[in-house]
């Protein structure tokens, strides 16, 4: 099950365009570089360490899982 999400993460076509990818890892390296700061609030801190490296390893590797899973096309946009 483990190896299935690092396989579902690190692998996949690349759907993110230069720009996405370079401000995914910048605001990413950014926000784990602050949670590093010791705070009072050691979960929040630890959230901000996690949010910050899922944003540098999504532009590290050019492929979003939840952009994927959102331009499949399996699901047609709901009409109001």
């Amino acid at each position: 099950m483990a190896s299935d999400l690092i396989h579902d993460v690190f692998s996949g076509e690349r759907n993110l365009t230069t720009k996405e990818r370079a401000i995914s890892v910048v605001l990413g390296l950014g926000l784990a570089a602050a949670a590093a700061q010791p705070r009072p609030n050691k979960f929040l801190s630890l959230a901000a360490l996690v949010a910050g490296s899922l944003l540098a390893i999504r532009g590290a590797t050019g492929h979003c899982a939840a952009k994927s899973l959102m331009n499949s096309g399996s699901h047609e946009p709901a009409r109001i």
